[in-house]
């Protein structure tokens, strides 16, 4: 299954990804799961595709969207990992993912994860980006310890290049965001997506997680909109004049 795609102008050197921006289930697919539970972090990652709409208006910048959701491939995990088609989650069995075969594995492979991938790869080839920007969002609080709020408005995330993510910290910080490095997850423990397509290659990449509370209805996307979309713009800025000195 192919993602969505945004129209945005490749010039920008901008281009924005949403892993968890559905939660589509195909009919031919029986998750077994309590259908309001679709709604609902385990299935899609609240707000996320929105704000990817608006900051792609914003910055004329093209985006790929999931079409799928992740409690029937997680997209942002290697091919290989066992969470790929999740059993469990957030404290939820998904029975129809239990007991697959590997044909029916193979198979939901070849049909969504794939053509996903593919098609990003595709994307970046033919427009060379300076920058990926991948939205993600994330829960006020874990189900596991609702007692705990968690502070971050945003997260950026990486692995092993941060050139990216130490240019827009500062500047999240200057203009009044309180923000996770590396927090409420670290990309060096989940960062697959980005570390095939961007750091596989070598590109730069800002790995936003924007809490979900902030972006859950169109006021706030619009508010969080505003607020990053100033700072990706800068941040490619900076990338592309070190770039240019050799940097």
């Amino acid at each position: 299954m192919m993602p969505a795609s945004i129209t945005g102008d490749p010039a920008t050197g901008l281009l924005i990804v949403v892993d968890h921006a559905s939660n589509r289930v195909p009919e031919d697919i029986d998750l077994g799961i309590d259908p309001a539970l679709l709604d609902a972090h385990m299935a899609i990652d609240i707000g996320a595709a929105e704000l990817a709409a608006a900051l792609s208006a914003r910055l004329s910048a093209p985006a790929l969207l999931a079409t799928v959701s992740r409690l029937v491939i997680d997209l942002n995990r290697e091919e290989d990992a066992p969470g790929l088609i999740p059993e469990h989650s957030d404290g939820h069995a998904v029975p129809g993912n239990i007991g697959l075969s590997a044909e029916a594995r193979a198979a939901r492979i070849a049909r969504f994860w794939r053509p996903y991938h593919a098609a990003l790869a595709g994307r970046i080839a033919r427009d060379a980006p300076l920058l990926l920007v991948s939205l993600h969002s994330f829960t006020p609080r874990l189900s596991s310890a609702p007692g705990e709020a968690r502070p971050w408005q945003v997260g950026v995330l990486y692995n092993g290049d941060d050139r990216a993510a130490r240019l827009a910290i500062p500047l999240l910080e200057a203009a009044g965001v309180v923000t996770g490095d590396n927090f409420p997850y670290s990309g060096k423990i989940l960062n697959a997506t980005m570390n095939h397509h961007a750091e596989g290659r070598g590109l730069a990449y800002l790995g936003l997680e924007v809490r979900q509370d902030l972006i859950s209805d169109a006021a706030g996307v619009e508010r969080w909109a505003d607020i990053l979309a100033p700072i990706v713009a800068e941040t490619r800025n900076s990338l592309a004049q070190k770039a240019a000195l050799g940097k």
